[in-house]
């Protein structure tokens, strides 16, 4: 597991870029960079469980570890969802476990500097040293667009 570090500035306050990140609508549009069909299933509460899910109803479960409204989100990794059915066990579900993702959102100069630490699973390195780029090009278009 190597831990990768992603930011952008977007031309938005920290509440707008927060709510383009976390409504399900505007999710749903830059998260599909990872998968198409992606989506999230739960309330970003801190301690509550979330379903990252695709079109084929296979990806990752996960809890949410730290919700400050406007500034941090820490989501841990716990296992995978293959074929529907949530996997904490086998070795491909214990590859996450334990592996966070992380969003602080910062202002700086009157405008929100986004930054994404997480932890990636040597398998995925490349696709996500890819992705998510373009997912973060993503969000700010829609967070600047409003």
């Amino acid at each position: 597991m190597e831990k990768q570090v992603f930011s952008i500035t977007v031309n938005a306050p920290r509440e707008k870029v927060w709510s383009t990140l976390w409504n399900d609508d505007t999710y749903r549009q830059w998260t599909a960079v990872f998968s198409p069909g992606s989506r999230a299933e739960t309330d970003w509460k801190k301690g509550s469980k979330v379903l990252f899910l695709g079109d084929t109803n296979e990806g990752m479960v996960s809890t949410i570890a730290e919700s400050i409204p406007n500034e941090y989100m820490s989501i841990e990794h716990l296992g995978i969802v293959k074929n529907g059915v949530e996997d904490l066990e086998s070795p491909a579900g214990r590859e996450w476990a334990g592996a966070h993702e992380n969003y602080t959102l910062k202002t700086v100069n009157g405008q929100t500097e986004v930054t994404v630490d997480i932890d990636i699973a040597d398998a995925f390195r490349e696709y996500f040293l890819q992705t998510w780029p373009q997912a973060l090009e993503k969000l700010k278009a829609l967070a600047e667009s409003n």
